[in-house]
């Protein structure tokens, strides 16, 4: 269990804090839903969080293996619906894994992207396909 906790610090700002290591995050509302936009917004957090899970489960699956990943990337474009009410349409992550395409693991690392816990956490309706870009 962790616990996080979040204060509204008025002008649609929240700070969050990670109970157990005390980081503190700051979350802004985004310029088109009234906010100044100088910070992620929450959805922007959830954009962050499914690429950096995509990521650390390739990680433990890579390090089971001796495998070295650094220097992968993701990048994740989030899509809000035009229409109400307001959610995420879509979370597009390209990957970019510093490995050969033909790498024997290939299959297995594409497969935990796929099932790390942000990603099978998603409602079914957000269009969040992966593209693995083999780069090594």
């Amino acid at each position: 269990m962790v616990k996080v906790s979040a204060t509204y610090e008025g002008s649609l700002r929240c700070r969050a804090v990670h109970g157990p290591s005390g980081t503190a995050i700051v979350t802004d509302a985004p310029v088109d839903n009234h906010g100044k936009g100088e910070s992620f917004s929450p959805t922007d957090l959830v954009a962050t969080a499914l690429g950096a899970c995509m990521m650390t489960i390739m990680g433990i699956v890579a390090e089971r293996h001796g495998i070295d990943l650094a220097g992968m990337t993701a990048e994740t474009v989030k899509e809000m619906t035009t229409e109400p009410p307001r959610r995420i349409a879509s979370l597009r992550t390209r990957l970019s894994i510093p490995l050969a395409a033909d790498h024997p693991h290939r299959e297995a690392l594409e497969r935990a992207a796929r099932t790390c816990p942000v990603h099978k956490s998603l409602h079914p309706d957000i269009d969040a396909g992966i593209d693995f870009v083999w780069t090594g």
